[in-house]
């Protein structure tokens, strides 16, 4: 089998890792990370250094892909396009869990995650290096563009559009034919019954904004309102 490297060493990755070994597609090589120490192991997998020893463990051991297992959109795009840019021979590989259905003519692109019980109906097409979460269900003919993520249990109605690099946290319902705008965030639990524009975020039932965002916001909060609002969502 090819061998594979995982971008990342948290909670995230060790899904991914179980979802590759599930595939039995690739031989999983080790991992790198930003922040964790080189010799690190992560289940039996070892971090092998950072981002700046890519090229050479892709060169010395003829790696053939790669995945980025970060959960938070705005940074799995910097770094893909970090590996894009330091290593363009390697292939962004997806994971897809056995366990997930994936209907007619459903559409993939690179560097996918698409976990246990994850529903993607007819005519669904789904970005690169999207997140599809535990027993998520995506509408028929929804558009998933890339760096984009759907959270565990979400509940997603045909027709649907999500924007680039944008999030539906757990638990939110949402009805047929809606659009979100890019670098949006959908709190935990809301129900959209309307469209949303680029760079909100939005909660509630019904749904409705609660402040605006910059794209390189954190996860919900910016990094000054967390302390103050921690909980909320």
């Amino acid at each position: 089998m090819n061998k594979v490297i995982i971008f990342g060493a948290s909670g995230h990755a060790k899904v991914v890792i179980d979802i590759i070994e599930k595939q039995n597609q690739y031989e999983i090589f080790g991992l790198v990370d930003s922040f964790k120490p080189k010799k690190t192991l992560l289940f039996e997998y070892a971090i092998l250094g950072s981002e700046d020893d890519l090229p050479a463990l892709v060169k010395e051991h003829n790696i053939y892909g790669i995945i980025v297992a970060i959960g938070d959109n705005c940074t799995r795009n910097i770094i893909v396009h970090k590996v894009q840019e330091i290593c363009p021979t390697l292939q962004f590989i997806n994971a897809i869990h056995p366990n997930a259905v994936l209907g007619k003519n459903v559409a993939l692109g690179n560097g996918i995650v698409v976990m246990p019980g994850a529903i993607i109906n007819s005519d669904a097409a789904i970005g690169d290096s999207c997140i599809v979460n535990t027993n998520a269900s995506v509408g028929h003919e929804a558009i998933l563009k890339d760096f984009s993520s759907i959270s565990p249990g979400v509940k997603i109605g045909g027709n649907f559009n999500l924007g680039f690099c944008s999030a539906i946290s757990i638990g939110a319902t949402i009805i047929e034919n809606i659009t979100i705008g890019d670098n949006t965030i959908i709190g935990a639990g809301a129900v959209v019954t309307r469209d949303f524009p680029n760079g909100v975020v939005a909660y509630g039932s019904p749904a409705k904004i609660i402040r605006h965002r910059a794209k390189n916001d954190e996860y919900l909060f910016s990094s000054k309102e967390r302390s103050k609002n921690r909980g909320i969502l």
